[in-house]
């Protein structure tokens, strides 16, 4: 999706979109540093223009095994047709569960371009939550952010249980962001949801 796009995007929904423009390849290198074909399957949230899912796909993850999870219908539609063996899910990362998301596989890594810093913290605690109930007990959820902390409050890491620590930098970026992997503190898997989100219509 060229930047224009994008940005027209956002003027539509700022708070849903986050930036302006999209990441740049050194963000998406940063982000999924850590990740390769053993991490497979990978979820990705918000993917937005497919910036990170590009470099997914460089590090060894087959489409196949990408599960591409974006609420915009027009950033969706696009990912569909530039990821045609990926799957896609037009719905919001809150009511991501893993029998839709993977068909009940767990992932050994979420990547995030969702805008935290703009959620209020229920909806951050919802979406870690749906996030790491599709995670392998080793799995990992990575997240950018603009500011200069975790985009994650103490609260919320010790209501869900988990620790956060930066892992990468992409001061070429615009703005400038700062790379965070989040992960359980203990071994024990939340179970599986038995139920299914909607999807929409991409036709």
């Amino acid at each position: 999706m060229h930047s224009i796009s994008f940005f027209l995007q956002w003027l539509a929904a700022p708070l849903r979109v986050g930036a302006v423009a999209p990441s740049s390849p050194q963000l998406a290198k940063a982000i999924t540093a850590e990740i390769s074909a053993a991490n497979a399957p990978v979820i990705e949230l918000g993917p937005g223009s497919g910036v990170f899912t590009r470099a997914l796909i460089e590090r060894g993850i087959p489409q196949a095994r990408l599960a591409l999870v974006e609420r915009s219908k027009a950033f969706a539609g696009h990912l569909a047709v530039q990821f045609p063996q990926a799957r896609v899910l037009c719905i919001d990362a809150a009511r991501l569960e893993a029998r839709a998301a993977i068909g009940g596989e767990r992932a050994g890594a979420v990547v995030s371009g969702l805008p935290l810093l703009l959620m209020p913290a229920p909806t951050i605690a919802t979406i870690l939550e749906r996030a790491f109930e599709c995670l392998r007990p080793e799995g990992a959820f990575y997240q950018f952010t603009y500011g200069p902390r975790a985009p994650v409050s103490r609260a919320v890491l010790d209501r869900l249980g988990l620790v956060a620590a930066r892992v990468g930098t992409a001061p070429g970026n615009f703005p400038p962001a700062l790379v965070y992997r989040l992960r359980r503190r203990t071994s024990v898997a939340p179970l599986i949801s038995a139920s299914a989100p909607s999807f929409c219509d991409l036709a």
